[in-house]
Formats: C-alpha cells, structure tokens, sequence
C-alpha cells in the first residue's frame, strides 16, 4: 500500500495527529480524542498504520513508532508551506 494512499484514508492523518498530542494513549483514549471515529475504523486504521511501520504499541496504548515520528514532523513542515501558500494566494 502507498504511503499517500494511506494516508488519504479517512482518520489516517487524525489519529497520527493524536499520537503526536499525548504519550501512549489507550485504544479508549485515541478514540474519545478522535471525536465520531467508530471502533471499527479505528482498529482498522491502526492495523494499517502499525504495517506500515508508522504506529506500534506502548506498554499501556498506542504510539508512533520513530518512522511515525519522522513523518509527523514532515507533516509539519509540509503545514507550515501550506499556511505560507494560503497567505500568498489570499494576496
């Protein structure tokens, strides 16, 4: 599976968002944090992170895995060109 294509899949960036926000949350957690996710799509969605080496498990939950850390950081970078190029095109 393409790592955009993951990605792209709803919840993907969320829960790689939440995982940046609070130490080793547990399935519970993630999900409440996650607002309307079902258990379903969540399961699924950390199934498919943690193949993809992105999500791994912490002594009590969930966390991203130094691959999951790297990406998160990109992901920032790529929001602050975003913000950059929003501004130009309000201009």
């Amino acid at each position: 599976m393409a790592l955009l294509d993951l990605l792209g899949r709803r919840w993907a960036l969320r829960v790689i968002w939440e995982l940046t926000q609070i130490d080793g949350p547990t399935f519970r957690e993630l999900q409440e944090r996650c607002g309307s996710i079902s258990s379903s799509v969540l399961t699924q969605r950390l199934a498919e992170l943690a193949e993809a080496g992105i999500v791994g498990r912490a002594d009590r939950g969930y966390e991203l895995t130094p691959h999951g850390r790297e990406l998160s950081a990109d992901l920032l970078r790529l929001e602050r060109w975003a913000d950059r190029w929003a501004e130009q095109a309000d201009t």
